[in-house]
């Protein structure tokens, strides 16, 4: 497994990162654990977590199962969507990212945060009190590096334009949607990072599960699977045009003796801007097959015309 760095920083993560939302929501704390265990084995060493997913469980369960090995993880969690009712059980005020940091330190069994990431905008809060929030727990050894996610191209640029003004701590790295049927971070987000010096890391790398070949033309989505979860909006992505487009991209990397999954991967990390492909599994058995697809990088010319088939 090779390792990128995160944007223009010093930390260096692994070409797939294991993205740890299904912890506490779809497996236990020994499927938890065999989970990480596989991830390990196959050089993965980013672990993307956040304080919402599983109800704080998957907080709890990634810190128990990496006990032991907290030095060979890079840990990246998250902030800022809404842990319960009030004002301040959510957002980027400093009142509570201080306590919202606490309390992820606890459930993580750890004495720092690699990357903290915020899950989103806040448009109650100045981001110059955001950024001074978290420029302290760096400060403080609570925090190693900051990052955004769901934030859009000028959001980057401004929050840039705070930390470079201000002296502060400036986001290392942006998670977004990003996917080759989910492109819309190429209008703005992905020239931000390149601008900025940004470390892009896409999420739903699968179009949620889409492009693994599970879905058929003309069938409603399978009980159990993230599409079929997701109601009339998921039986909404199970259109024409996209079946045409996933036959294009099956062709086009069956040529190679390649699978649509090697190609999502593939296509996601010839990006210049990509320092990692964060992609959920359940089991040991997709953490390596995913791990696998990082064996393969589009060069730019292959990115281009895969775009094409896309578009």
């Amino acid at each position: 497994m090779q390792l990128r760095r995160l944007g223009n920083s010093g930390l260096k993560v692994s070409l797939i990162g294991l993205g740890c939302n299904n912890f506490g929501m779809r497996i236990d704390q020994a499927q938890t654990r065999m989970v990480v265990d596989a991830a390990l084995d196959a050089g993965i060493n980013f672990f993307d977590t956040a304080d919402i997913y599983g109800g704080s469980k998957s907080e709890v369960f990634l810190g128990e199962a990496l006990k032991g090995r907290r030095e060979r993880a890079v840990l990246a969690t998250k902030f800022a969507n809404p842990m319960g009712d009030g004002a301040y059980l959510r957002g980027g005020a400093r009142r509570y990212i201080v306590k919202a940091v606490e309390d992820s330190l606890k459930r993580l069994h750890t004495d720092h945060i690699d990357l903290y990431q915020m899950h989103v905008p806040d448009p109650d809060t100045p981001i110059e009190e955001t950024l001074r929030a978290l420029d302290d727990l760096v400060r403080a050894g609570k925090v190693l590096y900051i990052g955004n996610s769901n934030f859009t191209g000028w959001q980057i640029a401004d929050a840039d334009w705070t930390s470079r003004t201000g002296g502060l701590e400036r986001f290392v790295s942006a998670q977004n949607n990003f996917s080759l049927l989910e492109r819309g971070v190429e209008r703005e987000v992905l020239p931000a990072c390149e601008g900025f010096g940004l470390g892009l890391l896409p999420y739903f790398p699968l179009a949620s599960g889409f492009l693994t070949g599970k879905y058929h033309r003309g069938e409603p989505p399978r009980q159990g699977t993230r599409l079929a979860a997701w109601g009339k909006r998921g039986e909404a992505a199970l259109n024409d045009r996209n079946f045409d487009r996933l036959e294009a991209l099956e062709h086009w990397a069956e040529q190679r003796g390649r699978r649509i999954l090697d190609l999502a991967f593939a296509w996601l990390l010839g990006h210049g801007a990509v320092s990692s492909v964060i992609a959920g599994a359940t089991s040991p058995e997709q953490v390596q097959a995913n791990a696998r697809c990082a064996e393969w990088i589009l060069t730019p010319e292959e990115v281009e015309e895969v775009r094409a088939l896309v578009a």
